[in-house]
């Protein structure tokens, strides 16, 4: 087994590394504070080829999809640019992983040709409308409506949690066609964002990826196409789980960026914070604290490739999806704590990165499937259910 990454992977790590240290560092600070998203920064990610890692090439995509590696590659690119900025990953997973993959995989040509090519470019931002008010974790029991009338979908119903929304040129959209059934009455569509009877409503006030806008979206008579109907009606749920195994693996490169973070700024401020005439560095109980941080990040990142690669290649991958997002996003989690810990009452302050850090690992254990989930999962493919 090769754990080193390839000539093509390396050089795309080179360049998301380059292009968060020189792009993302003072604008993740500002969007973390006025809550706004710059979308001139997605702007310059899709000019590097950022943006089409998950689309085929004849499609404008960057070339890795064809080659077997677009989400290893996504994974690549959302670890570096999350050690930076958590905002600006969590746009680009949704956009990558949550739209484009699954248009990739489950749309017509017409529709891959008519849409993709903008989604690589970066001409249009892409975003995800699964969550309501009464189905979070249930997304089976969502309510949002999509009626036939003619050659038309009529979809009336509001979304919740939806990412990017503001910003957004084009939304998948899950919505009911048979109320009669359950999952099965549940039907994908894309939906243009400047489509009579679409409103973007009440953003939220969030703890952390605060650059990142989480809104309602609301549905009012929104006429669509039928052209715009991904599948056939009833496999919108099918769809649905599916595309959220490779949205796991992007929150699990979130988190293993976020860790790293935290992991690199912690041992580097134990080494200058001097107590009892020396650096922190020397005590045990530091020391402790950075190599548990350490081994944990480097287990999630091999169950984070092991998973993408799984989906790269074709097989099977909800169980190795969930453990990668479980286990990297908990541990997103404790390297923030103890890396506030070890900056002491400096992590408190806003003045250094960990707070920031510490507030944007919070919803890793909780958006695309919460950790109780991840287990619920993880057991019922252990169990065959």
């Amino acid at each position: 087994m090769n754990f080193q990454l390839n000539e093509e992977l390396t050089l795309l790590q080179q360049t998301a590394r380059e292009f968060a240290a020189n792009e993302l560092r003072a604008a993740a600070r500002r969007m973390d504070e006025t809550e706004e998203f710059e979308i001139e920064v997605f702007k310059k990610l899709a000019e590097l080829g950022l943006a089409g890692l998950t689309i085929p090439e004849k499609f404008g995509g960057s070339g890795f999809y064809d080659q077997g590696m677009g989400n290893q590659a996504a994974c690549v690119t959302l670890e570096e640019i999350n050690r930076i900025c958590a905002s600006t990953g969590v746009t680009l997973s949704v956009h990558m992983s949550l739209f484009s993959s699954l248009l990739t995989k489950w749309g017509s040509e017409e529709q891959k040709a008519r849409v993709l090519p903008k989604m690589a470019s970066g001409e249009w931002l892409g975003a995800y409308c699964l969550s309501e008010a009464g189905s979070g974790t249930d997304a089976g029991s969502l309510v949002c409506e999509a009626n036939k009338d003619g050659n038309d979908y009529v979809i009336n119903g509001s979304k919740l949690w939806i990412t990017s929304a503001p910003y957004a040129d084009v939304f998948i959209v899950f919505a009911r066609t048979d109320k009669a059934q359950k999952t099965r009455g549940i039907t994908a569509f894309f939906v243009e964002a400047d489509r009579k009877g679409l409103k973007v409503a009440k953003k939220e006030k969030k703890m952390g990826i605060r650059g990142s806008a989480t809104c309602e979206v609301l549905f009012e008579d929104c006429r669509v196409p039928a052209a715009n109907r991904i599948g056939d009606e009833g496999t919108g749920f099918k769809i649905a789980l599916d595309t959220l195994d490779g949205g796991r693996v992007g929150i699990a490169a979130q988190a293993v960026g976020i860790g790293r973070a935290c992991l690199e700024e912690a041992t580097a401020y134990s080494k200058t914070r001097e107590q009892f005439g020396q650096p922190i560095a020397n005590f045990q109980a530091v020391q402790w604290m950075l190599a548990d941080m350490a081994m944990k990040l480097d287990a999630s990142r091999m169950l984070m490739y092991r998973a993408a690669w799984l989906r790269d290649n074709g097989k099977p991958c909800t169980a190795e999806s969930a453990m990668a997002k479980l286990f990297a996003s908990e541990t997103a989690n404790k390297a923030a704590k103890d890396a506030v810990q070890i900056f002491g009452g400096n992590g408190y302050s806003k003045e250094y990165n960990v707070e920031r850090h510490f507030r944007d690992a919070r919803i890793t254990e909780i958006y695309e499937g919460t950790s109780q989930v991840q287990r619920i999962v993880i057991a019922r493919n252990l169990l065959g259910d």
